[in-house]
């Protein structure tokens, strides 16, 4: 693969926007990260684990007379602070990707700062009738492209590697444990999604979650003992989120699950969980307060080993108010800075980052499981 250096003339990205009034509190200031004179939508970021780049997937305005590429490219870029150390805007940009492949789901080594990961076709897609998830109209879709796999790249050479390869069906959603032994994915060759993890140490994969329906989009806790991930077990397009504590062997490979927890019950949209890096709560979009305006909200996902308490799906509380679309969001592993896709402000779909200021412990349940 070849690096293709984005070269950005940035007229918003970088800018601060005010906080809606019942944001005070539960963030800082958003400062936007993404242009959108440059790129026409971007989402699905994540941070590198010391916090100073970040990967994502975008789409580029097309030059005059053109129309925008249909996929997603892969792109990073390095975040820039102000003299008190908080976060400005985004520099840098490079795109990772092959021109004209579809890309999604990047993610850094846990260890190696040279490494990251993503899934691709490689080359551009040529089936027009692409499967994928949709709700009621095409303002959330996402794709499951066949010849989808799961590559490393070396950000110093461009170099790449296939970690997880299957040319007849889609594989993707994929992350890394922090020990970066295992990497977690969806896979929809048995038809509908399910999550496997693959052992990068002995190279075994293994089926974790492959109930009726839907299952993608894992995360590992931060101490890698549990996932969290979305179902539409159920066949109602109304994703529901569960966690699932993780059985290993005596060699530390991960082979099946323990327990599962279901922690949303609804007539809602929930994807996206993220955790918190306390190991106890995760942040999650939802369609609570319309499918028109997702919000990000937060909920327990304490197994008890800290707190003496077993809370799954508790005390929700709401995050973010501004109108438009606000989900996939991220932290940084300190947790104190929030990261996700949002059209405030923008109309489109782009990156924004703030301080999170949230009391986790405190505060009221605003909605009930």
């Amino acid at each position: 693969m070849t690096y293709c250096i984005a070269l950005l003339v940035s007229l918003l990205a970088g800018q601060s926007t005010p906080l809606h009034p019942d944001e005070a509190g539960a963030i800082g200031t958003p400062v936007l990260l993404t242009d959108p004179g440059f790129f026409l939508k971007a989402g699905e970021s994540y941070f590198d684990p010391a916090g100073k780049r970040v990967i994502f997937q975008a789409i580029e305005h097309p030059t005059q007379g053109e129309e925008p590429d249909d996929d997603y490219g892969m792109y990073l870029g390095d975040l820039t602070f102000d003299a008190n150390g908080a976060i400005s805007g985004l520099e840098n940009i490079i795109r990772l990707n092959n021109e004209g492949s579809a890309n999604t789901c990047g993610w850094f080594h846990p260890k190696n700062e040279d490494i990251v990961m993503y899934a691709t076709t490689t080359t551009p897609l040529v089936d027009a009738d692409i499967p994928g998830y949709q709700r009621d109209s095409e303002r959330y879709r996402w794709a499951f492209p066949p010849k989808m796999n799961i590559i490393s790249q070396n950000l110093k050479t461009g170099a790449t590697e296939e970690l997880v390869t299957d040319d007849d069906f889609y594989l993707a959603e994929c992350s890394w444990s922090p020990d970066a032994r295992h990497i977690v994915y969806c896979s929809l060759a048995s038809g509908a999604g399910d999550i496997y993890i693959t052992d990068t140490k002995t190279g075994v994969d293994r089926l974790i979650v492959g109930d009726t329906g839907y299952d993608g989009g894992p995360f590992f806790s931060p101490d890698g003992k549990r996932i969290a991930y979305r179902s539409d077990r159920r066949g109602n397009d109304l994703l529901q989120l569960y966690v699932a504590e993780l059985q290993f062997d005596d060699d530390g490979a991960i082979v099946g699950i323990e327990k599962e927890y279901q922690l949303t019950d609804n007539e809602h949209v929930n994807w996206g969980p993220f955790w918190h890096s306390n190991n106890r709560f995760l942040i999650y979009a939802t369609s609570a307060v319309s499918h028109r305006n997702y919000e990000l909200f937060v909920c327990d996902a304490d197994s008890g080993k800290t707190s003496g308490t077993t809370r799954y799906g508790l005390r929700r509380r709401r995050i973010t108010h501004a109108d438009g679309f606000d989900g996939l969001p991220v932290f940084n592993t300190e947790g104190d800075v929030l990261m996700w896709t949002s059209k405030r402000e923008t109309g489109t779909s782009q990156l924004w980052t703030a301080p999170f200021m949230f009391d986790l412990d405190a505060g009221p349940t605003v909605m009930s499981h």
